[in-house]
């Protein structure tokens, strides 16, 4: 797979999010007004859903952190790693993330922000002990490319979108036996109306995922394509990928709205072609297959 270049998809990820951000509001609109069958608690409905947008996206960070118990590593703590990323920021010529631990054996990685004041790259104590200087180079490169390409930043947008999308469709489900009850015309159009609601949420929320899902996955490939292209060494990062292969599964991981951030995600990986639409990440072999073929 051909890296298309760190600009070009920092502008495809632009635009992407611009879409999501006129796409999801439409939809809204369609889904407030079947559910609340009033104009006025329609707009307090999208309100709600702007807030909760606004919240999620300026308190990721945060939520992030406490969610993985993830910690601030002090360049006191760990100079080989502070080393290893404040080098490939040089030879960027970008400002260094912030960097986080979290205190697990096993390995793994995430970025992780919105901006460079929340930006950050978080490694796992496993990783770190486990990996030589050259694996674990690679493996920041592919976190700082998901930063450098803005990556997070537009996976944040799907994820908060499908969040929003999952509670109001499971709204429309929760308040179907609140409708039809009566025998008169208006109780069987308030049910066909509510079931409508329900088609039209779920058809939202199958698009939602399956966009979020494809955009996850081509950004480990452009990650992994955008580390070799940075340290030139992609037999590195292809080894580092081996080894977190054997044991990737930090606590955190159990957490499907978090285990989606991380460098790999096993429990979601499907193989066969349905399932594989909803893989949140390729499958870890074909992107070993791929690095090696840069070699």
């Amino acid at each position: 797979m051909a890296y298309i270049g760190i600009q070009q998809q920092i502008r495809s990820n632009n635009r992407k999010t611009v879409v999501l951000l006129l796409l999801f509001p439409l939809l809204l609109i369609v889904l407030a007004v079947f559910i609340t069958r009033s104009v006025q608690l329609a707009f307090f409905l999208l309100v709600a859903c702007a807030v909760w947008f606004v919240m999620a996206y300026f308190m990721n960070s945060q939520l992030i952190q406490k969610a993985t118990a993830s910690r601030p590593l002090s360049r006191k703590e760990n100079t080989r790693v502070y080393n290893l990323l404040e080098n490939l920021c040089i030879s960027q010529g970008i400002p260094m993330p912030k960097l986080n631990v979290i205190d697990d054996d096993s390995l793994n990685a995430f970025a992780s922000g919105i901006n460079q004041e929340t930006f950050t790259i978080t490694l796992s104590k496993g990783i770190i002990e486990k990996l030589n200087d050259e694996e674990l180079e690679g493996v920041i490169a592919h976190e700082l490319s998901h930063i450098i390409n803005r990556d997070v930043r537009l996976l944040i947008v799907s994820i908060i979108f499908v969040g929003i999308f999952a509670f109001i469709s499971e709204m429309i489900f929760r308040n179907l036996r609140f409708f039809g009850n009566d025998d008169d015309d208006d109780g069987k159009s308030n049910f066909f109306m509510m079931i409508l609601a329900v088609v039209v949420g779920i058809l939202a929320y199958v698009i939602a995922q399956l966009l979020h899902f494809a955009i996850s996955r081509k950004r480990e490939y452009l990650a992994d394509a955008g580390a070799a292209e940075m340290t030139k060494r992609p037999y590195a990062l292809a080894s580092a990928l081996r080894k977190v292969s054997d044991d990737p599964y930090i606590e955190a991981v159990e957490r499907r709205d978090v285990a989606q951030l991380f460098m790999h995600n096993p429990k979601l990986i499907k193989k066969d072609f349905f399932g594989s639409l909803f893989a949140t990440h390729p499958p870890i072999e074909k992107r070993i297959e791929i690095l090696e073929q840069y070699a």
